[in-house]
């Protein structure tokens, strides 16, 4: 009966793929304020009267298309990170979802109830870069929780990973037996996000933005932008695998319109053929496990959109999932 214990956090999926259980996640996954960051009413009317009469279906279709026997491909594969981590760490750890199940509140209820004498609590958000709609709702939530129903409990967390030498150092294993072979271009396609979530994270409130390099010149405002860390991401893993400049580059995929991060994965993949890029490399940093956004999103609607453009070959690189070392460096997280 450990007094320190560690809780891993990830996204979240449907219980299935029919559009009732698609329809509940995404209710809970889109009032969060911290996603679509409307006053509540116009969010309210927004996802009620609008996206959830169109949306799950859709979704639900996407859902089906990558769903296996196990179950949605991102908890089963949080369920096997939970599994590798817990034979290497000496805390109990246990694993809870931001949106979906098993909640926070459960992974931190099984926590308090196989250990009667818990005190401190390693929260680890399964992000590797800081942004209000994943690493900061993850915090919030946990803290909300244990303000509810766990006081007295005291929470540390993980601070994000985007640059850890370990981590990138295991990005680099995914990546490195696809550069063996005859390519053109690498993309790293990381999630995006609205350019107003940048600025509203900018704690200086005039860097973020405000000029064409400002994730090059110093600022306190880097420990929370979202941008910079992606680009620091990649800046690392070109230099952990001496990629040639040139054979790389950066876009931003899951957008819902114009005015989020750019350049657009979509757009990229449609431009590419035509630049003479035919033999196409794509990994997804933003992600620790595959989900629908990998798997559906670039494996599936982005190489149609590939090859339908002239591409040759397109190769779509796993993510860290339950890599051996990616699982010890979650384990070394937890312990610390």
């Amino acid at each position: 009966m450990a007094k320190r214990a560690a809780l891993l956090v990830n996204l979240g999926s449907p219980d299935s793929y029919e559009v009732p259980d698609v329809k509940k996640y995404l209710r809970e996954f889109l009032m969060d304020k911290r996603v679509i960051d409307y006053p509540w009413l116009f969010r309210f009317l927004l996802i009620e009267g609008i996206i959830l009469n169109t949306r799950p279906a859709k979704s639900a279709e996407a859902y089906k298309s990558i769903w296996w026997d196990e179950g949605s491909p991102l908890i089963v594969l949080s369920r096997k990170l939970h599994t590798e981590v817990q034979k290497y760490a000496e805390v109990p750890v246990a694993l809870g979802m931001r949106y979906g199940n098993p909640s926070i509140e459960d992974g931190l209820r099984e926590l308090a109830r196989n250990n009667p004498d818990l005190e401190e609590v390693k929260l680890v958000p399964l992000y590797p870069h800081y942004a209000m709609s994943s690493f900061e709702t993850v915090v919030v939530k946990a803290e909300e929780v244990i303000q509810r129903h766990f006081k007295g409990l005291r929470l540390f967390v993980q601070e994000p990973f985007y640059q850890h030498p370990d981590y990138i150092s295991a990005l680099g294993k995914t990546l490195s037996p696809h550069l063996q072979k005859d390519y053109d271009h690498i993309l790293f396609s990381y999630h995006g996000i609205p350019e107003r979530h940048i600025r509203k994270s900018d704690i200086t409130g005039s860097h973020c933005l405000s000029m064409d390099n400002c994730c090059a010149v110093d600022s306190p405002a880097h420990a929370f932008c979202y941008r910079h860390q992606v680009l620091t991401t990649t800046q690392r893993l070109v230099e952990e695998l001496n990629l040639p400049t040139g054979k790389y580059s950066n876009s931003f995929q899951s957008r819902l319109d114009d005015k989020w991060l750019r350049p657009f994965t979509d757009k990229e993949l449609a431009a590419f053929p035509a630049r003479g890029i035919k033999k196409l490399i794509v990994l997804c940093p933003a992600f620790v496990s595959d989900c629908l956004e990998t798997i559906e999103e670039i494996g599936e609607e982005g190489r149609e959109i590939f090859m339908e453009a002239g591409g040759e070959e397109f190769t779509l690189v796993p993510c860290l999932n339950d890599q051996e070392d990616w699982c010890r460096l979650v384990a070394q997280w937890a312990e610390e």
